[in-house]
């Protein structure tokens, strides 16, 4: 029984693989198909995407960027967001085609072709 402190320093668990895998998926953005699917839906209603305020998100949810996903605190912030590299990449990538199951299903060697049959009737 030490008489020390029982805290740990911050970041020791940097390098520990448990706590890596615990809390990899916390920060992690939203995938492009996802932002995709939510642009088809507000085209389709002709509503913008639009958040009430709410004190639990950066900004109350006012300054939000649809095609990463993210809040900001304010306009200055959500400006300089759309000037970086990040942004632009995703911007490229969401004008790309989205991925569907049946290209999956063709690259991995699942075919749809209809064959003859082998005995055919004369």
């Amino acid at each position: 029984m030490g008489t020390g402190p029982s805290a740990k320093k911050p970041g020791s668990r940097s390098k520990l693989k448990k706590y890596k895998r615990k809390c990899w998926l916390k920060n992690r953005a939203k995938d492009t198909d996802e932002i995709q699917d939510e642009i088809v839906k507000s085209v389709e209603t002709g509503k913008e995407i639009k958040f009430d305020y709410d004190d639990e998100l950066p900004g109350g949810g006012q300054f939000y960027c649809v095609e990463t996903g993210k809040h900001f605190m304010n306009a200055k912030a959500l400006a300089d967001h759309k000037k970086s590299r990040y942004y632009k990449r995703r911007c490229k990538d969401l004008k790309e085609e989205k991925y569907t199951q049946g290209e999956a299903e063709w690259a991995s060697g699942m075919t749809k072709e209809v064959l003859p049959p082998a005995h055919a009737k004369k």
